[in-house]
């Protein structure tokens, strides 16, 4: 164990071997910090955090804030992180409101510079917060998943697994597993099949959630009929996933992003600037537009 001298370790605090805490630290009391964590410094770990083995703090992260909620009265939840995390400079992670909850993160995250993981939330393993994220209070997301710079998640939204939401989109309803969204529309664009083929997945699992994709989001069929469908034909298999995701959604889910590829354009061939010219002609032509 390594702790800076000027650090601020309380002595209820139970800290695993081979840890190194730099300076300005504060670790306060009820703090579980696992071996082989290291924290830079200006780090502040708060009380009610559990933190498991090989995490890295970098400078200024503060773990285990009280929750942002006007109805926080008293004593509240906790916090558990896993393993291998990394939590890059200014990050925060907040406490449970309720005494008896935990905020959850897995294992092998990447938080980056200034993503903020609000009360409740439970985060899997294996994803990616690029700088700037935003998690509202009790927001779940699943494993595998990215989500891009400044992307900010409204409260009770759930993001499936190897989801890939593109930088400062704007999350208000769940977003399902494999699929990608379109940071300028907030929009799903279609599966993320890169992350898909990354993952393992074989081709013949990719074209079974090529199958599902197409029913749930271009059918025409109303919502009761597609999960009906999902749950008789997809109950098992690469699809069982999306179907267990989309039957258990409160918010609803974020819709397709649908493109405009052409439009007409009214020109006038004459240049006179007179719109009332009987003698102007109106040529109609059809233009790209995406």
């Amino acid at each position: 164990m390594s702790i800076n001298p000027h650090a601020i370790v309380n002595s209820l605090a139970q800290i695993g071997a081979n840890v190194k805490i730099g300076a300005f630290c504060v670790i306060e009391s009820d703090v579980v910090i696992g071996d082989g964590c290291c924290l830079e410094s200006n780090v502040t770990i708060k009380q009610g955090v559990v933190i498991g083995r090989e995490n890295h703090f970098c400078t200024g992260s503060i773990i285990g804030g009280r929750p942002q909620h006007t109805a926080v009265k008293g004593n509240c939840g906790t916090i558990c992180i896993g393993n291998n995390n990394i939590f890059r400079e200014n990050i925060t992670v907040h406490r449970a409101i309720k005494e008896s909850d935990v905020t959850m993160i897995g294992h092998n995250n990447y938080l980056m510079v200034n993503a903020h993981v609000a009360h409740d939330c439970k985060v899997g393993n294996d994803n990616v917060l690029v700088n700037n994220v935003m998690l509202g209070g009790h927001v779940q997301v699943g494993n595998r998943v990215n989500l891009g710079g400044a992307v900010g998640v409204h409260q009770f939204c759930r993001i499936g697994s190897l989801a890939m939401v593109g930088g400062l989109a704007r999350v208000i309803q769940d977003i399902p597993p494999f699929v990608t969204v379109d940071g300028l529309t907030g929009r799903i664009c279609g599966l993320n099949q890169i992350g898909l083929r990354r993952s393992g997945r074989t081709i013949e699992e990719i074209r079974i959630l090529k199958e599902v994709y197409r029913l749930v989001f271009r059918s025409g069929l109303t919502w009761k009929e597609i999960l009906k469908k999902l749950e008789d034909d997809y109950s098992i298999g690469p699809g069982a996933e999306m179907t267990q995701f989309l039957a258990a959604t409160q918010r609803g889910i974020v819709n397709e992003r649908h493109c405009v590829n052409r439009t007409s354009l009214r020109l006038l061939d004459n240049d006179n600037t007179n719109d009332n010219d009987e003698n102007d002609e109106v040529r109609t032509i059809r233009v790209n537009v995406g």
